[in-house]
């Protein structure tokens, strides 16, 4: 078999390589002799063309193995040479090679009609569905910020919201032409939208730079839309808000995003919430956190106290000898779930406080308490003075 017709010499893999070195061989090679790389280069024209038929063959089971047993004669190709119409079995995969060596160029991205699309083969051989340049084209989608405080997020409301947005121009009716006047046909690409360069067996589709892939020109644009068609337009839309949402809620609004062209649908609105911090709760998922102050004889001798919850208050046993940050949980007592199906929880923390501005007769009494003062009575106390006398010991027995 001739050098130049050995399909695994021509991507410099052993006839034994597996599926994934061919492929990893390929993309160096695609890399190295692309047209693109190599403008006027007739021997790397060729030399990528060659690889890419190579690859076509080896990346395909069925005709490596025809390859293998009966050489090239085995896997003919069109008259024409390379025919991706009828041979190109493994363009997906070959297609995403090559993806993403225009990646690593700079990318061929777009918008794109809603369900559109070309693959990249489609842009360098003209194949895939057409899209006429002057059909309707989707609106895009919006985001607005609405901020709500917290009592809207936990119990719900209906907020009135208004957003910028665009509407077909009345005069000209969206086309942009003015009146007794219509759009013409672009002839830089004849009314497709696109031009078309060849390079080496490649066709190159660009949008047009004329019209900008509309297929069609203004030449004597309408005067109160300037040539554009739009005009700016302000739309207020009733918003409900659930009861349960928190910051980072994405509310989508259908049909409220930027309008369609040429009777295209009009895009969705995302309204994104942020909600403002509560002076009286914290929230934690879709528990809520809260802190009680106790006093300090219902801390040391037990009782109950009353703590809010988003439907009203309810009460807590505190028992004899609570601790100051004493956690309690309440289920269910929480922010609702935003789908309705119950509540997350509430935690009380006990916040024990120091009581100030004391009478006489109050003083009195806490000095009486201080005098009979039994150091069982405060085992925190007792345990927090080991711990420095241990400490200190510690640090002696060092400077001996």
């Amino acid at each position: 078999m001739a050098a130049e017709q050995d399909y695994y010499k021509i991507l410099g893999v052993e006839r034994n390589a597996s599926a994934d070195d061919i492929k990893k061989a390929y993309r160096k090679f695609a890399m190295k002799y692309h047209p693109d790389r190599n403008p006027g280069d007739k021997n790397a024209e060729e030399m990528f063309k060659k690889g890419s038929e190579a690859y076509e063959v080896l990346s395909d089971p069925a005709k490596r193995q025809r390859y293998d047993q009966y050489g090239p004669d085995g896997v003919k190709f069109g008259a024409g040479g390379f025919d991706f119409d009828r041979d190109f079995t493994h363009g997906a995969d070959l297609n995403d090679i090559l993806s993403q060596f225009f990646g690593a160029m700079g990318g061929m991205g777009g918008g794109r009609r809603r369900g559109g699309g070309r693959s990249i083969f489609d842009m360098f051989t003209g194949g895939g569905a057409e899209e006429d340049p002057n059909g309707p084209e989707d609106g895009a989608d919006l985001q607005y910020d609405l901020p709500i405080s917290f009592e809207e997020s936990i119990f719900g409301t209906t907020k009135t919201i208004e957003i910028p947005n665009e509407k077909d121009c009345p005069d000209c009716h969206g086309t942009g032409a003015a009146a007794g006047t219509r759009r013409e046909t672009c002839k830089q690409c004849g009314g497709t939208g696109y031009v078309t360069t060849r390079q080496a067996f490649f066709q190159m589709r660009q949008p047009c730079p004329v019209c900008r892939g509309a297929g069609t020109i203004v030449k004597t644009p309408c005067r109160t839309c300037s040539g554009s068609g739009r005009l700016r337009d302000r739309a207020k839309i009733d918003l409900h808000v659930p009861a349960g949402v928190e910051t980072g809620t994405r509310l989508r609004v259908a049909g409220h995003g930027q309008a369609g062209t040429r009777g295209g649908r009009p895009g969705d609105l995302h309204v994104v919430l942020h909600v403002r911090e509560s002076d009286l709760f914290e929230r934690q998922g879709d528990d809520l956190l809260v802190e009680a102050p106790v006093p300090p004889d219902v801390a040391a001798l037990g009782g109950d106290v009353e703590v809010p919850t988003p439907e009203g208050t309810a009460k807590i046993r505190i028992a004899p000898g609570t601790p100051d940050g004493k956690l309690f949980r309440l289920r269910g007592k929480g922010a609702p779930l935003v789908n309705g199906r119950g509540a997350g929880d509430l935690i009380v923390r006990v916040a024990v406080e120091v009581p100030s501005h004391l009478n006489s007769r109050q003083r009195k009494a806490l000095e009486d308490f201080q005098a009979a003062y039994e150091d069982r009575s405060y085992p925190q106390a007792r345990a927090y003075r080991d711990r420095i006398a241990a400490f200190l010991k510690a640090k002696e027995s060092l400077r001996k």
